[in-house]
C-alpha cells in the first residue's frame, strides 16, 4: 500500500473530522504564502501571478468542499493546495 493510498483511506474514513481541520490548515498555509509574496512587493507581474495563483488554488479547495465533490477530488485538491503553498513560501522566503 502506498503512502498516498493510506492517507486517502484515512481521509475517507474520517471525512467529517478532517474537513474542518484541513480547511484551517490550508487556509493558514495559503495566508502565509500570500504574506511572503506580498512582503516581496507587487512591483513585478510575476508577483501578481504568484499571488493570484496562490489565492485561486487555496480557494479551489474550499470550493470543492462546498460543491460536495467526490472524496478523491477533495483529497487531491488538498494536496495540490498544500504543495503549492509550500512552494510559494519557499520561493519567496529565500
Amino acid at each position: 500500500m502506498t503512502l498516498y493510498t493510506r492517507y486517502y483511506e484515512e481521509f475517507q474514513d474520517k471525512y467529517t473530522m478532517y474537513i474542518p481541520l484541513t480547511i484551517i490548515l490550508q487556509s493558514c498555509l495559503g495566508g502565509i504564502a500570500a504574506m511572503y509574496i506580498l512582503m516581496n512587493g507587487l512591483d513585478t507581474i510575476s508577483s501578481l501571478i504568484q499571488l493570484g495563483f496562490c489565492v485561486i488554488v487555496t480557494s479551489f479547495y474550499n470550493a470543492s468542499i462546498l460543491a460536495q465533490l467526490k472524496g478523491k477530488w477533495v483529497f487531491n485538491t488538498l494536496i495540490l493546495s498544500l504543495v503549492m503553498s509550500v512552494v510559494f513560501i519557499l520561493v519567496n522566503a529565500l
